[in-house]
């Protein structure tokens, strides 16, 4: 509990990943990504309840190892073109009739984010309650490289500007800083979640995490991944 507000941990770890098999049981110095979440819960110590939300018979032995309680997730949630949001909305339900309560906030924590640090996840907590924001989303900052206006298409071969401002970027300092999503953790308004059925609102803000973040989609991920623990 935070500010007399109770949250809800919710892990969502499927076992049907295409691009790794069982990647949310793979292991960093000997333990699970679920296993890695599930202590990273525990140590935080602000969440009222957690648990974890899967298809997966093995991944529900580990989450409940590590004191997540098994949201068992029904087979027209198990596809990989399910969004977050179904996912989260029919865990969130279901959470509050096994407990019995309601919750205030939501906060959702992928195992394939498993850079993540404690005192983040407590502001992001805590600038949803003091700003009344509908979410708060974790956000990296994203290297120039990478900005959508010095990205380029292809097709047949060729080359073009992905963008119509492409051909007028001659220098770095005209780009604008860009921002993306590091999975760390999306933190949601609890009633937000259920009556709009949404993530992302013109009242989601973000918070800055410095520190290296990475999101788990393949095996060189997580090979990079072993090498900040």
């Amino acid at each position: 509990m935070i500010l007399k507000k109770k949250i809800l941990a919710v892990v969502p770890a499927r076992g049907k990943s295409k691009g790794i098999k069982l990647k949310n049981l793979r292991k960093i110095k000997k333990k699970s990504l679920v296993a890695l979440v599930g202590t990273f819960i525990q140590r935080c110590g602000f969440f009222d309840k957690s648990v974890i939300s899967t298809d997966s018979k093995k991944i529900a032995k580990e989450g409940i190892k590590y004191k997540l309680n098994v949201i068992k997730r029904p087979n027209y949630l198990s596809g990989d073109k399910i969004s977050d949001t179904k996912v989260l909305i029919h865990a969130v339900l279901n959470a509050e009739k096994y407990y019995n309560q309601k919750f205030d906030v939501v906060v959702m924590l992928h195992p394939t984010s498993p850079l993540r640090r404690v005192d983040d996840i407590r502001k992001s907590i805590l600038k949803l309650i003091n700003l009344n924001c509908d979410s708060v989303w974790t956000i990296s900052k994203t290297d120039s490289k990478y900005h959508p206006y010095k990205q380029l298409n292809l097709k047949n071969e060729k080359i073009s500007y992905y963008s119509k401002h492409g051909d007028k970027i001659i220098y770095r300092q005209q780009l604008n800083q860009l921002y993306h999503r590091n999975s760390a953790a999306y933190v949601i308004k609890r009633n937000f979640l259920i009556k709009k059925k949404k993530l992302l609102s013109k009242n989601t803000f973000g918070h800055i995490i410095s520190s290296k973040q990475i999101s788990i989609d393949s095996l060189e991920d997580l090979k990079t991944a072993k090498m900040f623990f």
